[in-house]
């Protein structure tokens, strides 16, 4: 999720200078999504991201099973717990260990790893999933070609899992990074699903080269088990 908040790109403090923590605080303190995700006792600022991406686009309901990719520090995860309701399942999936969530059951997986999507259906105890979420992005270094690689990495892992594990009429939300590597991933988008649309939310920094694609209804035959 935002920087600093998912195992995917882990920051600590101590690798930070002191001008470089204190522009990063004064920030977090002028930042209106982080002052309303605490008043609302969101995990993360990234919450509102997921918010109007709902409200623009149905994302939602209630009885879903929903699969949270890289859920760490757990904003999207709470989120899709209330949408769904009681009826409904959330599976939230980090390497890093979380805090646990009223109606969300957690696994400790690496998303890039072979065989992380098996442990992640077996979990769903045969439920069928309709919506994978995922706001995983590489820590970044600065290079933007490798940076961009990993993102791309992390992006595909999001893919595999949901082309295989969605079942029909299912989406996928993904975050992904403009770039070179872009257009080669909406082309794999289009070979697993009907539909796909690119946004970029309000409570995306305005700097960052962030945008969500939203596929919809994946193709019969497109994927299968082996991928995971």
């Amino acid at each position: 999720m935002d920087q600093g908040s998912t195992a995917y790109h882990w920051v600590t403090f101590r690798e930070w200078s002191s001008s470089k923590f204190e522009t990063w605080v004064d920030r977090q303190r002028r930042d209106v999504y982080v002052r309303q995700a605490h008043e609302k006792g969101y995990r993360s600022r990234a919450v509102f991201k997921l918010i109007e991406l709902d409200r623009r686009n149905c994302l939602f309901r209630t009885g879903q099973c929903v699969v949270d990719l890289g859920a760490a520090p757990g904003g999207w995860s709470q989120y899709a717990a209330e949408r769904v309701g009681g009826s409904g399942m959330v599976v939230a999936v980090d390497l890093t260990p979380m805090d646990p969530i009223p109606g969300v059951e957690m696994l400790e997986l690496d998303l890039t790893q072979t065989g992380s999507g098996e442990l992640i259906r077996r979990g769903l105890r045969d439920r069928k999933v309709d919506l994978v979420i995922s706001d995983m992005a590489p820590r970044m270094s600065g290079v933007v070609s490798r940076d961009q690689a990993l993102a791309l990495e992390l992006a595909e892992a999001a893919l595999r899992v949901a082309a295989s594990l969605l079942a029909h009429g299912g989406t996928l939300l993904v975050k992904v990074f403009e770039g070179e590597t872009t257009p080669a991933f909406r082309q794999q988008v289009r070979e697993r699903f009907e539909r796909h649309v690119s946004r970029k939310p309000t409570a995306s920094r305005s700097e960052s080269r962030e945008r969500y694609v939203i596929a919809t209804n994946p193709l019969t035959g497109a994927s299968n088990g082996s991928e995971l």
